[in-house]
């Protein structure tokens, strides 16, 4: 069984920057998409980012655009979050998902695993 680990988060003041990691472990047969969402308080899971099976693909929300770039290193099995001039309304929940093809998506239903998440607050 394929096991997602999100790691990386922590506490950072506005205009900061960090960096979140997912490592995939287990048994993994094909090749698979990963995205990010994130949860703020009180509010739905909603998408950040998402890359396809060889990276050259990539997917942003509005809101993260051109501050977060995602990445991907497949012989570690490990997906890249990096997250720039962070502001804080950037405070959430992060998750990383996987989706057992090679394109990359951003719908919640579309993703077949999740992590267990690691929070991200950023300070003003």
């Amino acid at each position: 069984q394929v096991q997602l680990a999100e790691s990386g988060g922590g506490l950072v003041q506005a205009g900061g920057s960090l960096r979140l990691s997912c490592a995939a472990s287990g048994r993994i047969f094909s090749a698979y998409a990963m995205g990010w969402f994130r949860q703020p308080p009180g509010k739905e899971r909603e998408f950040v980012a998402a890359i396809s099976w060889t990276g050259g693909r990539t997917n942003y929300a509005n809101s993260v655009k051109g501050r977060f770039t995602i990445s991907r290193d497949k012989a570690k099995n490990t997906v890249y979050l990096q997250m720039n001039s962070l502001k804080p309304e950037d405070t959430a929940v992060y998750y990383c998902a996987a989706r057992w093809t090679t394109v990359p998506a951003t719908e919640r239903s579309d993703y077949d695993k999740w992590g267990q998440g690691t929070q991200v607050t950023v300070s003003s």
